[in-house]
């Protein structure tokens, strides 16, 4: 195991603290879900679950709180005022600096949870899948997204960034670089 059981409790009552009742119920779903794909993908089920604990711990966080945050850990200014994209960063941070978690595999599969990036980790894209089909999820595409990844986790990532960047383009919203990166590399894998 390569967590012990004094940080998990320090982590849980952090989020149980920090974390709306949705929330909650998010995190501990993309734990599960992110143990059943590591499982089936042969990857590391402790990893998968503690970076799933840890991926959304800063997702409630009030902008203003949030930016001080992004400041204190010196992350791009492009990440302010938008927790959609600053809070997996900040996670990173915290797990790294907070929690001493000094491996990079894990801090990544945190820090890009939510766009992805250009050669992911099975650890990323299980993290990053999971994310997107935990059984509380609904929107469109979603089921097609869960069906693929048991089957191909590498489709399973395109199709869910393909229907990111494809609902950021009809909103007019700023899409990471990360994003559109991960979404090129995948579709230059020709899966």
């Amino acid at each position: 195991m390569i967590y012990d059981q004094e940080l998990m409790t320090r982590l849980e009552e952090f989020l149980k603290e920090n974390l709306k009742d949705h929330r909650l119920e998010h995190t501990y779903a993309v734990a599960e879900e992110a143990v059943k794909l590591a499982e089936h993908y042969g990857a590391d089920k402790d990893k998968a679950y503690l970076a799933a604990m840890f991926h959304d711990m800063y997702r409630n966080l009030p902008n203003n709180v949030m930016n001080m945050y992004i400041r204190h850990f010196k992350l791009p200014e492009r990440y302010c005022n938008n927790s959609n994209l600053a809070h997996s960063k900040l996670a990173a941070s915290v797990m790294a600096n907070n929690y001493d978690i000094d491996d990079q595999e894990l801090i990544d599969a945190v820090s890009y949870h939510t766009t992805g990036r250009a050669d992911m980790s099975l650890l990323e894209k299980i993290v990053f899948i999971a994310d997107a089909i935990e059984p509380g999820r609904s929107y469109p595409g979603v089921n097609r997204i869960r069906t693929a990844a048991y089957e191909d986790i590498n489709r399973a990532c395109m199709l869910s960034l393909e229907g990111t960047v494809n609902f950021l383009r009809s909103k007019d919203a700023y899409i990471d670089p990360d994003t559109i990166e991960a979404l090129e590399y995948l579709k230059g894998a020709k899966l």
